[in-house]
């Protein structure tokens, strides 16, 4: 069931409707007129142009974070490897040991 929240970006009302919770969405309505008051405080730029500079942001951030959480799943994927590697280096010298102690006796 979607929920439906009015919010508040940069002075005007929107009116969203979305699956996730109304606080998630009240914090994403936030982070955008954060990101838009900040470019139109910084200087006269029109309501369209900050729209689209603070869309631009976000996709900056959003590629940056993804590339981030990519290098973190390659090297996730790197120790899982070694860590694999290490358990079998593990089992093959309890084997040997295992034989060495049967060969003593």
């Amino acid at each position: 069931m979607a929920n439906k929240i009015t919010v508040t970006i940069n002075g005007t009302d929107y009116t969203l409707m979305s699956e996730e919770s109304p606080s998630y969405m009240q914090k994403v309505a936030a982070l955008v007129d954060e990101k838009m008051t900040d470019i139109t405080a910084s200087g006269r730029v029109s309501r369209m142009d900050a729209a689209v500079l603070a869309a631009t942001n976000l996709a900056d951030e959003l590629l940056k974070q993804q590339a981030a959480a990519e290098n973190l799943r390659r090297q996730l994927k790197g120790y899982l490897d070694e860590a694999g590697k290490a358990k079998a280096e593990l089992s093959e010298c309890k084997r040997e040991l295992l034989k060495l102690q049967q060969q003593k006796r």
